[in-house]
């Protein structure tokens, strides 16, 4: 019973900055809905597989590509470009606290010089931050990578 109140207050909690990018991002009202459930799914489904012992970055991915692959079916059925759906949903997924670590490590070797801990800090936080990244980009390219090709994938 815990996991699934961890989920949902996870899922929840994820919905809420996918609405909010969707209002930047001036994405029709009606489909604010679905960036928030968008923003969920991918979140919540990265939280499971992280459960489960996956790492952060392949849960990024497979958060991402589920993003992707909802996002490209909504569009279809709602006649909009999948876009719309899906880069409000991703940000949620954006590794900012490893980002942050890392930027913090680097102004405090800028003000106090070097030690291995911190320089050690800054570059394990900075590479997950790419890496985490680079599998949200990744992730939502997947549905054009496979669907959208003009010459089959194998």
């Amino acid at each position: 019973m815990t996991l699934l109140l961890a989920l949902l207050h996870d899922m929840l909690f994820a919905a809420i900055p996918a609405v909010g990018f969707g209002l930047v991002f001036n994405v029709p009202v009606k489909a604010l809905k679905y960036c928030a459930l968008g923003g969920a799914l991918g979140h919540g489904s990265r939280f499971l597989m992280m459960h489960v012992g996956v790492p952060i970055e392949w849960a990024s991915l497979g958060g991402a590509t589920l993003v992707g692959m909802i996002g490209v079916y909504w569009s279809q059925r709602l006649l909009a470009h999948p876009k719309v759906f899906t880069v409000a949903a991703i940000i949620p997924m954006v590794p900012g606290v490893f980002a942050f670590k890392a930027m913090i490590a680097l102004v405090e070797i800028n003000s106090l010089g070097y030690s291995d801990a911190l320089w050690t800090m800054l570059i394990n936080n900075a590479i997950s931050a790419l890496f985490i990244i680079a599998a949200l980009a990744i992730g939502l390219a997947m549905p054009g990578l496979l669907f959208y090709r003009r010459r089959p994938v194998v």
